[in-house]
């Protein structure tokens, strides 16, 4: 039996996603963040790096959330269902797979870094200073960069119904999580075809049936 360690509002959702899709049979290990938002520290029991999602499947244990999906891709789809199989198409998977958390989940996790600072835990007497620095950062540079990234993204799927493809695959699955902390900031208009293609994802079973099975799930304020 595959086993997730599930933190809630958190990247795990991807991987019972894709679970679902497969429809494989799987047991979830719950976690809940602290008020801090952070993973607990039971978390560190089944990996050093204490965090979500970590996948046991016949005596692996596997993190990484584009780790795990590619794992699971080439064990338990051997259809290939979620992987295209057109030499160029396999490239655009293999790009969206590494860009999620290369590219986009790094500025995404710096605006929200940035913009705590004003805010507790920073000691009361440095938030001024925090919010002000923050503000600055965001302005500065890390706006530019979500837009260029939001841009890009509108771009690509404005000729292609899904990111790898014609249909949807593990770098969909991948790209769900940043793309929808992406899109709840409401920070950037004229998203359309992000946006339909979020609504794709939310009407798609597999999903339904994954979030049912993880609970509700709302990007969280906190990594």
């Amino acid at each position: 039996m595959i086993t997730v360690h599930h933190l809630n509002q958190s990247r795990s959702q991807r991987v019972l996603w894709a679970l679902e899709e497969l429809a494989l049979p799987y047991q979830i290990v719950r976690y809940q963040r602290e008020k801090n938002m952070m993973a607990p520290d039971a978390l560190r029991k089944v990996h050093p790096l204490g965090k979500s999602p970590v996948l046991e499947d016949n005596g692996l244990i596997l993190a990484e959330s584009g780790a795990i999906l590619e794992y699971l891709q080439e064990t338990y789809d051997p259809e290939s269902r979620l992987k295209p199989q057109e030499a160029q198409l396999k490239l655009n998977y293999r790009f969206w797979l590494h860009y999620a958390e290369g590219s986009l989940m790094p500025l995404l996790l710096m605006k929200l870094v940035f913009a705590s600072l004003g805010k507790p835990p920073i000691p009361f007497g440095l938030r001024s200073l925090g919010k002000v620095l923050g503000q600055g950062v965001q302005k500065a540079y890390l706006n530019r960069q979500l837009e260029t990234h939001a841009r890009y993204l509108e771009s690509w799927l404005t000729e292609n119904p899904w990111f790898a493809g014609d249909r949807l695959s593990m770098a969909d699955i991948q790209m769900s999580y940043p793309v929808m902390a992406l899109l709840s900031r409401g920070e950037i208009s004229d998203l359309p075809h992000l946006q339909a293609w979020q609504k794709k994802v939310d009407m798609r079973p597999a999903w339904q049936r994954a979030i049912q099975q993880g609970g509700p799930f709302e990007i969280p304020g906190g990594p």
